[in-house]
């Protein structure tokens, strides 16, 4: 109804600029937004406000002027000038109850807008590295990308959901490393694991199969695997060159060829896993991308020649430098090495260039909040290249912590003492995952409480919620063996039946969920609709418990039952942007 309102004043102030009333400039787009108090209306605009010094006029004057001109229309009960020159329009009756009738007409597409107009948008979320499984952490990501995926698509964009797989780098030879160690202890190889190295049962796993494969055909000794290799932390060595130098030993016994088999089986069996543990979790993708690819196509050296053409390249000791200091950044940063080896950040420029390059009006990354010193760079590089950083949206989500039995649950990726994102949703189920890990916003912090997760209670929001959801269709059921029939359009026509104070508040949220929808999907912020659908369920429980559905009067009864469907048809619609199933039994 919100569009429907704005076209009217829109018309109204288009029809003052046209007969010379207001000046050309004044041909604004008239905002409307939902009136705070009800008693001033269902619908405000301050245009009038927006238009006194372009039009040198008063805003009152301009108000009246404005709804001199609106056109009837049967849906509006009254226009009202408030303070110093508000337009309030309070809907009909009639109006305000045709709600039900366009939900159950609509069903899943209530709430759907052309907002979009079809603008093209990406939403890259998750891309953790394929080292090992998901975690919890990586879930929070998993869930609310996937959910401002979904309200941008109901809001009329089309949108393209991208997974950005690291799969070349140091991480990824750290993995392959640890692999290979796994693998000499399993062909009888007594050694101490470097404390850099990937720990988690899963690299246990890997060396495992490949050692089905190959049997002991490519062991060697613990002596020659650490020979020459620099001490480790505890030897009161560096971590580090430690790894690397078992990186450089793994690449030299075992050839190139030997080397990079492992390091895809590594990288293979966790992204299979990876795709596999986000199937089950509902979220899908349209493209996985490589990020090799960027250095076989030629993206990378490309990115950095577009910056040197710039004059945003300088060389330094050997090496090539960004001047990311000129576009706000702290420092300047490295994109080529004094070896010619091209940086992860070269890499990042480069794809966030593709990105761009592939004709994305918008491009959504969701990183952790930890990255968030990260941003100010990849702008800076897409402005250093002539492109508008503003395309370009960041979107930060901060840490999961989660608890079991009161007490906080450690993380580690390689020490592997930590909670997949598999094991959270054997233990709480998809649907109370998904839904915990948005009914935040993603810029606070979530304690995730399993306990509170897994309850049977109104104090549990997602069950609260799918509890109103079934408990319509139990209505129904009831409906059936009673014996009785529901005829929709009766209840449509006895729609002004519904009097009460929760029918009331109900049709009023029914109304507001497509603005819900536009607005979430802008701000990006899938919490606002776990919030309108906890509201929505507690005034269905309010008035489920207050009334009497099955009642002997068929035309109370139909309309009723109409409202019953079209809360239940809302539910299920928002439900199902945050990537959560709508039961019919509990």
């Amino acid at each position: 109804m919100k569009a429907e309102i704005q076209a009217l004043l829109q018309s109204a102030l288009d029809a003052l600029v046209a007969d010379g009333e207001l000046p050309a400039d004044a041909a604004v787009s008239v905002p409307v937004s939902r009136t705070r108090d009800e008693s001033h209306g269902d619908f405000a605009t301050s245009v009038a406000m927006q238009l006194a010094k372009p039009a040198r006029r008063k805003p009152r004057a301009i108000a009246e002027a404005l709804v001199a001109r609106l056109p009837q229309d049967p849906r509006v009960e009254a226009v009202e000038i408030a303070g110093p020159g508000f337009v309030n329009v309070r809907l009909s009756r009639a109006a305000r109850l045709g709600v039900i009738e366009t939900v159950l007409e609509q069903g899943p597409d209530y709430g759907r807008s052309a907002l979009g107009a079809g603008r093209r948008v990406q939403v890259e979320f998750v891309s953790a590295n394929p080292t090992g499984p998901l975690h919890v952490g990586h879930g929070r990501g998993a869930a609310y990308g996937a959910a401002v995926a979904s309200l941008l698509a109901a809001a009329g964009f089309e949108v393209q959901r991208e997974y950005y797989v690291n799969d070349a780098g140091r991480q990824m030879n750290i993995l392959a490393a640890s692999v290979w160690l796994r693998y000499l202890e399993r062909c009888g190889a007594r050694l101490a694991f470097p404390v850099n190295g990937y720990k988690g049962e899963y690299v246990r796993e890997i060396a495992e199969a490949l050692f089905a494969e190959e049997g002991d055909a490519w062991a060697v000794s613990s002596d020659e695997a650490f020979a020459d290799v620099p001490a480790d932390e505890p030897a009161g060595g560096d971590k580090e060159e430690h790894i690397d130098g078992l990186i450089e030993r793994a690449r030299t016994l075992l050839g190139d060829n030997r080397y990079r088999y492992v390091f895809e089986l590594g990288l293979n069996r966790i992204l299979d896993d990876i795709r596999e543990d986000l199937r089950e979790f509902g979220v899908e993708y349209d493209v996985w991308y490589s990020e090799r690819t960027l250095a076989d196509r030629g993206l990378v050296n490309q990115a950095i020649e577009r910056l040197r053409e710039a004059g945003h390249i300088y060389e330094q000791d050997g090496a090539l430098w960004f001047r990311s200091t000129e576009f706000g950044d702290e420092k300047d940063r490295v994109v080529q090495r004094d070896n010619g080896q091209t940086t992860y950040f070269a890499s990042d420029i480069a794809y966030h260039m593709d990105k761009l390059d592939r004709g994305f009006e918008r491009v959504i990354d969701v990183w952790g909040a930890d990255h968030h010193g990260y941003v100010p760079r990849v702008k800076a590089a897409l402005q250093a290249m002539g492109e508008d950083p503003a395309r370009l949206d960041v979107l930060l989500v901060q840490f999961a912590i989660l608890y079991r039995g009161g007490e906080r649950v450690q993380m580690s990726t390689r020490s592997g003492s930590f909670v997949t994102l598999r094991e959270l949703r054997e233990e709480v189920g998809e649907d109370a995952a998904r839904f915990f890990y948005v009914m935040r916003a993603a810029s606070q912090h979530l304690d995730f409480d399993l306990d509170l997760a897994k309850s049977q209670s109104s104090d549990n929001p997602v069950y609260y919620i799918q509890y109103a959801h079934a408990r319509v269709a139990s209505v129904m059921r009831q409906l059936a063996e009673k014996g009785l029939a529901h005829d929709p359009a009766h209840g449509a026509a006895q729609a002004h039946r519904l009097e009460s104070t929760q029918e009331s508040a109900l049709i009023g949220q029914l109304a507001r969920f497509p603005e819900l929808i536009e607005d979430a999907a802008t701000a990006a912020e899938p919490h606002q609709i776990a919030h309108f659908l906890r509201e929505l369920a507690q005034n269905f429980h309010a008035w489920y418990n207050a009334e009497q559905f099955l009642v002997e009067d068929a035309a109370l009864r139909d309309a009723r039952l109409n409202l019953c469907l079209a809360v239940q048809q809302v539910i299920r619609n928002g439900l199902g942007l945050l990537g959560v199933s709508a039961p019919e039994a509990m």
